[in-house]
């Protein structure tokens, strides 16, 4: 067991669940600087919520059973496509208010939104946007892409979300099925440098355009501009004194 582990261990009193990829010290990531928060000995594991187990509950089945066949149809495995089925509950048991979240494999990612999209007894029609997310832990899969997804017809929303390293930040762009992510992909690319293959126009759309790194990185510096003020400079926070 690792350092983390035991920490986690003696923390929470068990292991946790699912798969875990590290451990956050700390209450806000504080590391050298003096920690005058009182939560420097907290440790909250850094963990991805396990597979599901059938049966998922409510229309969850129907909708993985019909994907399934859809990308059967095409010559595509369920299993190579979706890496795993994550139900989320809210109260312990099935209900109205879980969740539901396909871990899609980039390589099928089209394939994936278009069934989503076409088949008539899923038409997931709108994509409300793209976001990212970054788990330096998890090696080999650092970068996350989370799309929500809302059928307009049956009154369902799904999640997908989809793995890429940072070595290789590469995810098909979606805006051929859905165009409104045109911005969403942009605004991801900007923050977290995810590159979308065959979008429109990949280009940042916030920041400017030479503008170093990717700023909603976990491991991009806390520093930033100064900011002057009636001839008083206030310095970047990597910069300030330290507390003790």
């Amino acid at each position: 067991m690792s350092d983390d582990e035991k920490a986690l261990t003696s923390t929470t009193g068990s292991r946790p669940q699912g798969e875990v990829v590290g451990a956050r010290h700390g209450l806000f990531g504080n590391g050298g600087s003096g920690d005058t928060s009182g939560f420097g000995g907290t440790v909250t594991p850094i963990r991805f919520p396990g597979a599901a187990e059938r049966p998922y509950g409510g229309w969850f089945d129907d909708a993985v059973d019909v994907l399934a066949e859809v990308l059967a149809a095409q010559g595509i495995g369920f299993g190579q496509a979706i890496e795993r089925v994550v139900v989320e509950r809210q109260h312990g048991a099935p209900g109205p208010h879980d969740e539901l979240t396909l871990w899609v494999a980039r390589e099928h990612l089209l394939p994936v939104v278009r069934a989503l999209r076409d088949d008539q007894d899923l038409r997931f029609e709108l994509s409300l946007g793209v976001s990212g997310v970054h788990y330096p832990h998890d090696a080999g899969r650092e970068l996350h892409a989370v799309y929500h997804l809302t059928s307009v017809t049956h009154g369902r929303r799904l999640r997908l979300e989809v793995a890429c390293p940072e070595a290789d930040p590469h995810i098909p762009s979606t805006t051929a099925v859905y165009p409104a992510n045109d911005w969403h992909e942009r605004e991801t690319f900007d923050f977290f440098g995810i590159v979308f293959d065959g979008h429109p126009g990949l280009a940042r759309i916030e920041m400017p355009d030479d503008w170093p790194g990717h700023p909603q990185r976990k491991d991009y510096p806390l520093g930033g501009i100064p900011v002057e003020y009636k001839g008083a400079t206030v310095p970047p926070p990597d910069t300030r004194r330290s507390y003790s």
